[in-house]
Protein backbone atom coordinates (compact mmCIF):
# COMPACT_ATOMS: atom_id res chain seq x y z
CA UNK A 1 0.00 0.00 0.00
CA UNK A 2 2.77 2.43 0.97
CA UNK A 3 4.79 1.68 -2.17
CA UNK A 4 1.70 2.31 -4.31
CA UNK A 5 1.08 5.61 -2.56
CA UNK A 6 4.66 6.84 -2.96
CA UNK A 7 4.69 5.64 -6.58
CA UNK A 8 1.57 7.68 -7.26
CA UNK A 9 3.34 10.80 -5.97
CA UNK A 10 6.17 10.48 -8.49
CA UNK A 11 6.35 12.31 -11.80
CA UNK A 12 6.32 10.54 -15.15
CA UNK A 13 9.57 11.02 -17.04
CA UNK A 14 7.61 12.12 -20.10
CA UNK A 15 6.12 15.03 -18.11
CA UNK A 16 9.48 16.61 -17.22
CA UNK A 17 10.43 19.93 -18.76
CA UNK A 18 13.87 20.49 -20.29
CA UNK A 19 14.88 22.41 -17.17
CA UNK A 20 13.83 19.48 -14.99
CA UNK A 21 15.62 16.99 -17.23
CA UNK A 22 18.88 18.91 -16.91
CA UNK A 23 18.45 19.26 -13.14
CA UNK A 24 17.78 15.51 -12.89
CA UNK A 25 20.89 14.76 -14.96
CA UNK A 26 23.01 16.97 -12.69
CA UNK A 27 21.81 15.29 -9.49
CA UNK A 28 22.26 11.84 -11.04
CA UNK A 29 25.87 12.56 -12.03
CA UNK A 30 26.57 13.89 -8.54
CA UNK A 31 25.12 10.74 -6.97
CA UNK A 32 27.05 8.42 -9.28
CA UNK A 33 30.28 10.28 -8.59
CA UNK A 34 29.76 9.86 -4.86
CA UNK A 35 29.00 6.17 -5.31
CA UNK A 36 32.23 5.61 -7.26
CA UNK A 37 34.24 7.47 -4.60
CA UNK A 38 32.59 5.35 -1.89
CA UNK A 39 33.55 2.21 -3.82
CA UNK A 40 37.11 3.52 -4.07
CA UNK A 41 37.28 4.20 -0.32
CA UNK A 42 35.90 0.75 0.45
CA UNK A 43 38.35 -1.01 -1.86
CA UNK A 44 41.47 1.10 -1.29
CA UNK A 45 42.99 -0.89 1.59
CA UNK A 46 42.76 -4.34 0.02
CA UNK A 47 42.29 -3.57 -3.71
CA UNK A 48 44.26 -0.40 -4.53
CA UNK A 49 44.23 -1.12 -8.27
CA UNK A 50 40.45 -1.32 -8.42
CA UNK A 51 40.15 1.73 -6.14
CA UNK A 52 42.12 3.75 -8.71
CA UNK A 53 39.65 2.67 -11.41
CA UNK A 54 36.68 4.03 -9.47
CA UNK A 55 38.50 7.26 -8.64
CA UNK A 56 38.99 7.91 -12.37
CA UNK A 57 35.37 7.02 -13.09
CA UNK A 58 34.28 9.47 -10.37
CA UNK A 59 36.42 12.17 -12.02
CA UNK A 60 34.67 11.50 -15.35
CA UNK A 61 31.25 11.81 -13.71
CA UNK A 62 32.37 15.13 -12.23
CA UNK A 63 33.31 16.31 -15.72
CA UNK A 64 29.82 15.42 -16.97
CA UNK A 65 28.30 17.30 -14.04
CA UNK A 66 30.29 20.44 -14.83
CA UNK A 67 29.21 20.44 -18.48
CA UNK A 68 25.57 19.97 -17.49
CA UNK A 69 25.74 22.80 -14.95
CA UNK A 70 27.35 25.14 -17.50
CA UNK A 71 24.49 24.55 -19.92
CA UNK A 72 21.87 24.85 -17.18
CA UNK A 73 23.26 28.23 -16.09
CA UNK A 74 23.18 29.55 -19.66
CA UNK A 75 19.57 28.52 -20.17
CA UNK A 76 17.89 28.76 -16.76
CA UNK A 77 20.09 30.78 -14.41
CA UNK A 78 21.94 30.05 -11.20
CA UNK A 79 19.28 28.24 -9.17
CA UNK A 80 19.15 24.51 -9.96
CA UNK A 81 15.81 22.77 -9.37
CA UNK A 82 15.76 20.10 -6.67
CA UNK A 83 14.76 16.92 -8.47
CA UNK A 84 16.25 13.50 -7.87
CA UNK A 85 15.88 10.05 -9.36
CA UNK A 86 13.47 8.92 -6.64
CA UNK A 87 11.10 11.74 -7.66
CA UNK A 88 10.55 10.20 -11.12
CA UNK A 89 8.44 7.10 -11.75
CA UNK A 90 10.31 4.32 -13.52
CA UNK A 91 13.68 6.03 -13.24
CA UNK A 92 16.65 3.77 -12.60
CA UNK A 93 17.68 3.26 -8.99
CA UNK A 94 21.01 2.70 -7.29
CA UNK A 95 21.86 0.13 -4.65
CA UNK A 96 22.36 1.51 -1.12
CA UNK A 97 26.04 2.18 -0.47
CA UNK A 98 26.09 -0.11 2.56
CA UNK A 99 25.46 -3.04 0.20
CA UNK A 100 28.91 -2.48 -1.31
CA UNK A 101 30.38 -4.08 1.80
CA UNK A 102 28.48 -7.28 1.00
CA UNK A 103 29.52 -7.47 -2.67
CA UNK A 104 32.58 -9.16 -4.13
CA UNK A 105 35.09 -7.13 -6.12
CA UNK A 106 33.78 -8.61 -9.38
CA UNK A 107 30.20 -7.80 -8.36
CA UNK A 108 31.17 -4.19 -7.69
CA UNK A 109 32.76 -3.92 -11.14
CA UNK A 110 29.62 -5.41 -12.70
CA UNK A 111 27.48 -2.94 -10.75
CA UNK A 112 29.53 -0.07 -12.21
CA UNK A 113 28.95 -1.40 -15.75
CA UNK A 114 25.21 -1.58 -15.06
CA UNK A 115 25.23 2.00 -13.78
CA UNK A 116 26.93 3.25 -16.95
CA UNK A 117 24.47 1.38 -19.19
CA UNK A 118 21.50 2.86 -17.32
CA UNK A 119 22.96 6.38 -17.56
CA UNK A 120 23.45 6.00 -21.31
CA UNK A 121 19.83 4.89 -21.72
CA UNK A 122 18.65 7.92 -19.72
CA UNK A 123 20.59 10.37 -21.87
CA UNK A 124 19.27 8.82 -25.08
CA UNK A 125 15.67 9.11 -23.90
CA UNK A 126 16.25 12.61 -22.53
CA UNK A 127 17.72 13.80 -25.84
CA UNK A 128 14.57 12.67 -27.64
CA UNK A 129 12.46 14.93 -25.40
CA UNK A 130 14.41 18.16 -25.89
CA UNK A 131 13.94 20.78 -28.61
CA UNK A 132 16.86 23.05 -27.79
CA UNK A 133 19.79 22.24 -30.08
CA UNK A 134 22.55 22.78 -27.51
CA UNK A 135 20.75 20.66 -24.91
CA UNK A 136 20.06 17.85 -27.35
CA UNK A 137 23.70 17.90 -28.48
CA UNK A 138 25.06 17.68 -24.93
CA UNK A 139 22.66 14.92 -23.93
CA UNK A 140 23.49 12.96 -27.07
CA UNK A 141 27.22 13.39 -26.47
CA UNK A 142 26.87 12.20 -22.88
CA UNK A 143 24.87 9.16 -24.05
CA UNK A 144 27.70 8.22 -26.42
CA UNK A 145 30.31 8.77 -23.71
CA UNK A 146 28.41 6.62 -21.23
CA UNK A 147 28.11 3.87 -23.85
CA UNK A 148 31.86 4.03 -24.40
CA UNK A 149 32.49 3.73 -20.69
CA UNK A 150 32.34 -0.06 -21.00
CA UNK A 151 35.44 0.08 -23.17
CA UNK A 152 36.85 2.83 -20.94
CA UNK A 153 36.33 0.67 -17.88
CA UNK A 154 38.16 -2.18 -19.58
CA UNK A 155 41.04 0.19 -20.33
CA UNK A 156 41.15 1.34 -16.73
CA UNK A 157 41.11 -2.27 -15.53
CA UNK A 158 44.01 -3.10 -17.84
CA UNK A 159 45.89 -0.02 -16.62
CA UNK A 160 45.25 -0.21 -12.88
CA UNK A 161 44.32 -3.87 -12.35
CA UNK A 162 46.17 -6.11 -14.81
CA UNK A 163 45.78 -9.87 -14.70
CA UNK A 164 48.33 -10.41 -11.93
CA UNK A 165 46.77 -7.71 -9.75
CA UNK A 166 43.26 -9.11 -10.27
CA UNK A 167 44.54 -12.59 -9.44
CA UNK A 168 46.05 -11.26 -6.23
CA UNK A 169 42.79 -9.47 -5.40
CA UNK A 170 40.80 -12.66 -6.04
CA UNK A 171 43.10 -14.63 -3.75
CA UNK A 172 42.74 -12.00 -1.04
CA UNK A 173 38.95 -12.03 -1.42
CA UNK A 174 38.82 -15.83 -1.12
CA UNK A 175 41.07 -15.78 1.93
CA UNK A 176 38.89 -13.12 3.55
CA UNK A 177 35.75 -15.16 2.86
CA UNK A 178 37.35 -18.20 4.49
CA UNK A 179 38.47 -16.24 7.55
CA UNK A 180 35.17 -14.38 8.01
CA UNK A 181 32.56 -16.98 7.07
CA UNK A 182 33.91 -20.46 6.26
CA UNK A 183 36.22 -20.98 9.21
CA UNK A 184 33.78 -19.73 11.90
CA UNK A 185 30.90 -21.51 10.20
CA UNK A 186 32.87 -24.76 10.06
CA UNK A 187 33.72 -24.49 13.75
CA UNK A 188 30.05 -23.94 14.49
CA UNK A 189 28.91 -26.84 12.33
CA UNK A 190 31.43 -29.17 13.97
CA UNK A 191 30.38 -28.10 17.45
CA UNK A 192 26.67 -28.32 16.69
CA UNK A 193 26.86 -31.64 14.89
CA UNK A 194 29.25 -33.40 17.26
CA UNK A 195 28.66 -31.94 20.71
CA UNK A 196 24.87 -32.39 20.56
CA UNK A 197 25.14 -36.08 19.69
CA UNK A 198 25.57 -37.07 23.34
CA UNK A 199 22.61 -35.20 24.87
CA UNK A 200 20.23 -36.02 21.99
CA UNK A 201 20.93 -39.76 21.83
CA UNK A 202 21.24 -40.03 25.60
CA UNK A 203 17.78 -38.51 25.92
CA UNK A 204 16.48 -40.74 23.14
CA UNK A 205 17.61 -44.03 24.63
CA UNK A 206 16.90 -42.96 28.22
CA UNK A 207 13.29 -41.92 27.61
CA UNK A 208 12.24 -43.62 24.38
CA UNK A 209 10.05 -40.53 23.90
CA UNK A 210 10.53 -38.78 20.56
CA UNK A 211 8.94 -35.48 21.61
CA UNK A 212 11.05 -35.17 24.76
CA UNK A 213 14.13 -36.06 22.72
CA UNK A 214 13.28 -33.36 20.19
CA UNK A 215 12.91 -30.77 22.95
CA UNK A 216 16.30 -31.74 24.39
CA UNK A 217 17.86 -31.49 20.92
CA UNK A 218 16.20 -28.15 20.22
CA UNK A 219 17.35 -26.69 23.53
CA UNK A 220 20.89 -28.03 23.09
CA UNK A 221 21.13 -26.73 19.51
CA UNK A 222 19.77 -23.25 20.18
CA UNK A 223 21.73 -22.89 23.41
CA UNK A 224 24.96 -24.01 21.73
CA UNK A 225 24.33 -21.65 18.81
CA UNK A 226 23.86 -18.64 21.07
CA UNK A 227 26.88 -19.57 23.18
CA UNK A 228 29.18 -20.19 20.20
CA UNK A 229 28.02 -17.01 18.46
CA UNK A 230 28.73 -14.79 21.45
CA UNK A 231 32.04 -16.54 22.08
CA UNK A 232 33.18 -15.87 18.52
CA UNK A 233 32.18 -12.21 18.72
CA UNK A 234 33.99 -11.71 22.03
CA UNK A 235 37.11 -13.69 21.11
CA UNK A 236 38.56 -11.41 18.44
CA UNK A 237 37.70 -7.96 17.08
CA UNK A 238 39.29 -8.88 13.75
CA UNK A 239 41.51 -5.79 13.58
CA UNK A 240 44.88 -7.46 14.12
CA UNK A 241 43.98 -10.95 12.91
CA UNK A 242 42.26 -9.66 9.77
CA UNK A 243 39.41 -12.14 10.26
CA UNK A 244 36.69 -9.61 9.50
CA UNK A 245 33.85 -8.07 11.47
CA UNK A 246 33.06 -9.94 14.72
CA UNK A 247 29.30 -9.72 14.14
CA UNK A 248 29.62 -11.51 10.78
CA UNK A 249 31.74 -14.27 12.29
CA UNK A 250 29.38 -14.52 15.24
CA UNK A 251 26.33 -15.01 13.03
CA UNK A 252 28.17 -17.56 10.87
CA UNK A 253 29.23 -19.55 13.94
CA UNK A 254 25.92 -19.34 15.77
CA UNK A 255 23.72 -20.21 12.81
CA UNK A 256 25.85 -23.17 11.71
CA UNK A 257 26.07 -24.46 15.30
CA UNK A 258 22.28 -24.42 15.58
CA UNK A 259 21.79 -26.07 12.19
CA UNK A 260 24.36 -28.75 13.03
CA UNK A 261 22.43 -29.76 16.12
CA UNK A 262 18.98 -29.49 14.58
CA UNK A 263 20.01 -31.81 11.76
CA UNK A 264 19.69 -34.90 13.93
CA UNK A 265 17.10 -33.43 16.34
CA UNK A 266 14.38 -32.79 13.75
CA UNK A 267 13.81 -36.49 12.93
CA UNK A 268 12.43 -36.90 16.46
CA UNK A 269 9.35 -35.01 15.37
CA UNK A 270 8.42 -38.40 13.91
CA UNK A 271 6.38 -40.21 16.61
CA UNK A 272 7.82 -43.67 15.86
CA UNK A 273 10.99 -43.98 17.98
CA UNK A 274 13.02 -46.46 15.92
CA UNK A 275 12.18 -44.77 12.61
CA UNK A 276 13.19 -41.38 14.01
CA UNK A 277 16.41 -42.76 15.47
CA UNK A 278 17.37 -44.53 12.25
CA UNK A 279 16.83 -41.34 10.22
CA UNK A 280 18.79 -39.31 12.80
CA UNK A 281 21.76 -41.70 12.58
CA UNK A 282 21.74 -41.49 8.78
CA UNK A 283 21.67 -37.69 8.97
CA UNK A 284 24.62 -37.74 11.36
CA UNK A 285 26.70 -39.50 8.71
CA UNK A 286 25.70 -36.87 6.13
CA UNK A 287 26.61 -34.09 8.56
CA UNK A 288 30.02 -35.61 9.27
CA UNK A 289 30.64 -36.06 5.56
CA UNK A 290 29.71 -32.42 4.93
CA UNK A 291 32.17 -31.29 7.61
CA UNK A 292 34.92 -33.40 6.04
CA UNK A 293 34.14 -32.01 2.58
CA UNK A 294 34.29 -28.39 3.81
CA UNK A 295 37.60 -29.06 5.54
CA UNK A 296 39.01 -30.57 2.36
CA UNK A 297 37.52 -27.98 -0.01
CA UNK A 298 38.26 -24.75 1.82
CA UNK A 299 40.83 -25.58 4.51
CA UNK A 300 42.87 -27.85 2.19
CA UNK A 301 42.85 -30.66 4.74
CA UNK A 302 43.67 -34.08 3.20
CA UNK A 303 40.61 -36.29 2.86
CA UNK A 304 42.05 -39.03 5.05
CA UNK A 305 42.85 -36.72 7.95
CA UNK A 306 39.55 -34.82 7.66
CA UNK A 307 37.48 -38.01 7.71
CA UNK A 308 39.53 -39.53 10.53
CA UNK A 309 39.21 -36.48 12.77
CA UNK A 310 35.49 -35.98 12.23
CA UNK A 311 34.46 -39.64 12.34
CA UNK A 312 36.59 -40.35 15.41
CA UNK A 313 35.20 -37.36 17.29
CA UNK A 314 31.63 -38.11 16.27
CA UNK A 315 31.95 -41.79 17.18
CA UNK A 316 33.32 -41.02 20.64
CA UNK A 317 30.56 -38.50 21.43
CA UNK A 318 27.85 -40.82 20.04
CA UNK A 319 29.22 -43.70 22.13
CA UNK A 320 29.17 -41.49 25.22
CA UNK A 321 25.56 -40.53 24.60
CA UNK A 322 24.58 -44.16 23.96
CA UNK A 323 26.30 -45.35 27.09
CA UNK A 324 24.72 -42.69 29.28
CA UNK A 325 21.28 -43.17 27.74
CA UNK A 326 21.24 -46.94 28.27
CA UNK A 327 22.84 -46.89 31.72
Amino acid sequence: MLSRLTGALRRDFSSLSEQEILALAISSEEDDGRIYLAYADFLRENYPGSAAIFEEMAAEEDGHRRRLIDLYRKRFGERILLIRRDHVRGYYERRPLWLAKTLSIDAIRSEAERMEAQAARFYREAAKRTQDAATRKLLGDLAQEEEKHGTQAERLVAEHAPEDVREKESQHERRQMILTYIQPGLAGLMDGSVSTLAPIFAAAFATGDTWQTFLVGLAASVGAGISMGFTEVASDDGVISGRGAPIKRGFATGIMTTLGGLGHALPYLIPHFYTATAIAIVLVFFELWAISWIQHRFMETPWSRAIFQVVLGGALVFAAGLAIGTA
